[in-house]
């Protein structure tokens, strides 16, 4: 630069005054030899420096990057697990929900049988109950009419009949023979 300066000064004469433009040669030579100084010291120190801070900046950030990655695989993975352990809860969750539903029809299904049985037991006892009355009550029909008979056959005959074993004979035959026409009418029907 300091050249084409000196070239475009000699072109015109050297009468020309340019000013503080054209510098003179030791401004020149003193200029060029600081500022090669100064080239050399930036680059043998500041630019090591420099390029050390960059080094040293780019590390940190791609150990930052390489950190916010394992935090996003680290979270990924917990992502997948977290959603397998819940598809895990929805299964034990509709098993759970399937067996207590089996165990709903099992318990309905014990209790209509226990219901069942208890019935059954109750009309049984109601049925044994019913005949032992029936058959109490027949028995003491039986007696009574077997008295009554004997009675008014005594009015009939003229004689008293309580304490002749054919009387009671005759009721129990009689009795006999209205249970067998009774019965004979309940087959016509």
């Amino acid at each position: 630069m300091g050249g084409l300066i000196l070239m475009a000064a000699e072109q015109s004469g050297g009468n020309t005054s340019l000013g503080p433009l054209f510098p003179e040669l030791y401004d020149v030579v003193w200029s060029l030899v600081i500022f090669i100084v100064i080239a050399i010291v930036v680059t043998k120190v500041g630019l090591p420096r420099i390029n050390a801070m960059l080094d040293a900046r780019t590390a940190a950030i791609q150990g930052n990057i390489d950190k916010a990655q394992a935090a996003q695989r680290e979270a990924d993975e917990a992502l997948e697990r977290y959603n397998a352990q819940l598809a895990e809860a929805r299964v034990e969750a509709g098993r759970i929900r399937e067996q207590a539903r089996e165990d709903a029809k099992r318990i309905v299904a014990e209790a209509q049988q226990q219901a069942g049985a208890e019935r059954d037991r109750i009309i049984a006892s109601g049925n044994a109950q019913v005949e032992a009355s029936r058959s109490k009550a027949q028995a003491e029909l039986r007696s009574e009419v077997g008295v009554l008979a004997l009675g008014l056959a005594s009015g009939v005959i003229g004689e008293h009949l309580g304490d002749d074993r054919n009387a009671t004979a005759y009721v129990d035959r009689f009795l006999a023979d209205l249970d067998a026409e009774r019965a004979a009418a309940g087959t016509r029907q």
